[in-house]
């Protein structure tokens, strides 16, 4: 005899039901649920330009009640090789339906797809955190938003708006980003670990020619470019209006900010700070190793606002995982992952150095043991694998085997994620 639960059918949708879908989304995000008519046009573009089986829904008696979305992706390994992922959006759950396992069906549904394309890792941007462990996800990457008080920042503000080092920068509009932003995000992105793939919509989204809401305001955009003319930074930003006494208070907030070089990355920090009116900049997401803080001659006018784990992490295929990414130093590890899902887990060692890595399933005395979600964690080096044994996390099977893992695997500079999806 079947259950209430197993009734519900959980699917690829289809294309008649996509409104439903996404009221079913909004709803789960708590948005206005019926969608307007220019939102409803600009998401079934991306339905109908993409794999439409990939969209996945949960019905009971037709109406939708529990929402899934999943799109190609490439994330960037430490070393710069690009890993084919499989990433995770629009993940919701009606309240009335919660408690009924709807979540771990569609989960299941999605990830052994993914697994039978070949995709190395899954992602996903996890709104509340204590969700996805539970499904071999970890958090790989963190963030940090700072708040600038620009008069504090001690810069000259006769000139901290020009480039010190013979490069410049100009305002531009939208059909430029379009222009500029793809290839300059190619350049950045193969450089960061943890970063993730832009197409094509994610340009015209944000630039306004595909817009979710009527209320949409056009930012100001603002490029670098160094002495010698190459394009190496692009910001896009809002600006408030706000006046007190005759006296403006005016608060800049960065949408996203592109640099590939060091020099792009100061020079866009401090233009910002130097534009009249300004007393605050909001930075928007940052790696937690940003350099923002210290482009300032004063960095205690740099607040940290918020802080907290951005992209979580579900490997899929440990052995191309691990020869993925690239290794500083030089050792060998035996690693025990344990899946509970049975995608990935088993025992494999890895040896590494400078020229390569490879990983090979062994039956040899484990090193190391530890879930799959802490093995994200770490993959991405920002991890380490002596604090993960302190909270129990990880079991060393040999003594010291945490800070050989930390030798091997932990980077310079932290991974980082510029992208919610």
């Amino acid at each position: 005899m079947s259950s209430p639960h197993s009734a519900i059918d959980v699917r690829p949708i289809t294309e008649s039901e996509f409104p439903d879908w996404i009221r079913a989304v909004n709803t789960g995000f708590l948005r206005e649920p019926i969608p307007s008519e220019s939102e409803l046009e600009a998401r079934r573009a991306q339905f109908e330009s993409g794999d439409a089986g990939r969209y996945l829904g949960a019905f009971d008696n037709g109406r939708c009640v529990a929402t899934f979305k999943s799109f190609p992706q490439e994330l960037t390994a430490v070393g710069g090789a690009a890993v084919p992922a499989n990433a995770v959006t629009g993940v919701t759950v009606t309240a009335t339906h919660r408690r009924r396992g709807l979540l771990t069906r569609l989960m299941a549904h999605d990830l052994a797809a993914a697994k039978e394309r070949g995709d190395v890792v899954a992602t996903l941007i996890a709104a509340e955190y204590q969700i996805y462990g539970r499904y071999g996800f970890g958090p790989a990457t963190w963030m940090t938003e700072w708040t600038v008080d620009v008069p504090r920042t001690g810069l000259d503000p006769r000139r901290s708006g020009s480039p010190e080092d013979g490069g410049r920068i100009d305002l531009v509009d939208g059909e430029d980003v379009r222009k500029l932003g793809p290839d300059l995000h190619e350049r950045v992105r193969r450089a960061q670990p943890g970063a993730v793939s832009r197409d094509e919509m994610w340009w015209r989204v944000n630039t306004g020619v595909v817009r979710f809401e009527p209320s949409w305001r056009e930012p100001h955009y603002a490029v670098y470019r160094s002495a010698h003319g190459e394009v190496e930074g692009l910001v896009s930003y809002a600006a408030d209006d706000n006046w007190h006494g005759k006296l403006p208070h005016d608060t800049v907030s960065v949408q996203w900010l592109l640099a590939a070089t060091p020099a792009a990355e100061r020079a866009l920090w401090r233009y910002l700070c130097s534009i009249d009116w300004v007393t605050k900049v909001k930075s928007g997401w940052r790696a937690p190793d940003d350099l923002l803080p210290f482009v300032l001659p004063n960095p205690r006018a740099a607040t940290a606002t918020t802080q907290g784990d951005w992209l979580w992490v579900r490997i899929l295929d440990v052995v191309r995982a691990l020869e993925a990414r690239t290794y500083e130093g030089e050792g060998s590890l035996v690693l025990e992952v344990v899946d509970g899902d049975g995608l990935t887990g088993g025992r494999y060692r890895l040896d590494a150095s400078e020229a390569g890595a490879s990983c090979t399933p062994t039956r040899q005395d484990v090193d190391l043991t530890l879930d799959v979600g802490d093995l994200a964690a770490l993959w991405l080096g920002d991890e380490s694998a002596v604090r993960l044994a302190a909270l129990g996390r990880v079991r060393e099977g040999r003594a010291g085997a945490g800070r050989s893992a930390d030798a091997l695997l932990r980077t310079s500079r932290r991974p980082w994620c510029p992208d919610m999806f």
